[in-house]
């Protein structure tokens, strides 16, 4: 890497479609609405919201040399991202996610992400090329295989960077247990994603941040829906409610919350203030004002 982004934003990036209905939803329901298709995946979701508040992000991934992948790398262009880090593959397809929502919120999705998982370290090759440490901010998404973070969690090219970790998906959680048990990075999770990872229930987003610190991790940031979200490091835990809003859409608003928190904080803003800003920045987001 010969000029150095802002940020690295490591995972998914694939194409997101969506079909949504203005009512609600339940298991085997058949409603009009609408289907959209837009560039997406948590790595990507993250890096577009970083380019929104201001940061020039690049992107490692996997992007197949197909049609949807052509059409994918331009749509990123188009936003401001840098793409010369992704890997190309001739034989892997890009990879999609599909959801159904209501306004009742997210009722079933299915995220595809297999071209990813086989492209394996294939996509850490920029950082090898480099041939000394990554000092900047890395955002990483969960969705590559459990043997590839934790990796990650050990590299001592990656050593020295600012690790922000999310895992893309409750069912895909355990997968950050690596930077659990090494201590590095920070955790962005939801309440049901900490328990899981800890293997207990939590009743409250401090209860679930204290443990996660107690556990090993260096720093935890759970959020739990319109309820109180918290921050916690060896140095403070800050515990925040978000505004309320009327939710018109769901898919994204973690990534847009972990985006803009670590936007305040490459600002140098103090823990109240980087909670404050990601809340009202996810709050906006699902309330429809803005996009990724």
């Amino acid at each position: 890497m010969t000029d150095k982004p802002e940020i690295l934003c490591i995972g998914s990036v694939l194409w997101d479609v969506i079909g949504r209905s203005d009512a609600p939803m339940r298991q085997g329901s058949d409603m009009p609405g609408r289907i959209t298709r837009l560039p997406g995946g948590v790595a990507l979701n993250i890096a577009m919201a970083l380019r929104r508040f201001g940061l020039h992000p690049a992107l490692l991934s996997a992007v197949g040399r197909d049609a949807d992948g052509d059409a994918l790398i331009a749509a990123c262009h188009a936003r401001g991202l840098g793409t010369d880090l992704i890997y190309r593959s001739d034989d892997l397809p890009t990879d999609q996610y599909m959801a159904i929502e209501g306004s009742n919120g997210l009722i079933a999705a299915i995220a595809d992400a297999h071209s990813l998982e086989a492209a394996g370290d294939k996509i850490l090759r920029p950082l090898e090329v480099a041939k000394q440490p990554y000092t900047g901010a890395v955002a990483l998404d969960g969705n590559l295989t459990i043997a590839l973070l934790s990796q990650m969690a050990r590299s001592p090219l990656l050593a020295q960077a600012d690790l922000r970790v999310a895992p893309a998906s409750p069912g895909k959680a355990l997968r950050l247990s690596p930077f659990v048990q090494t201590g590095r990075g920070t955790l962005y999770v939801n309440l049901e994603e900490a328990g899981l990872l800890c293997q207990m229930h939590f009743d409250s987003s401090s209860a679930a941040a204290e443990t996660l610190l107690e556990r090993g991790a260096a720093r935890a940031i759970v959020t739990d829906g319109g309820k109180p979200a918290t921050a916690a490091s060896p140095e403070q835990t800050v515990t925040q409610t978000p505004p309320p809003v009327s939710v018109t859409r769901v898919t994204g608003a973690g990534d847009t919350f972990m985006a803009a928190h670590i936007a305040a904080e490459l600002r140098g803003q103090p823990a109240e203030s980087a909670l404050d800003d990601a809340l009202s920045a996810a709050a906006l987001y699902v309330s429809g004002e803005t996009t990724i």
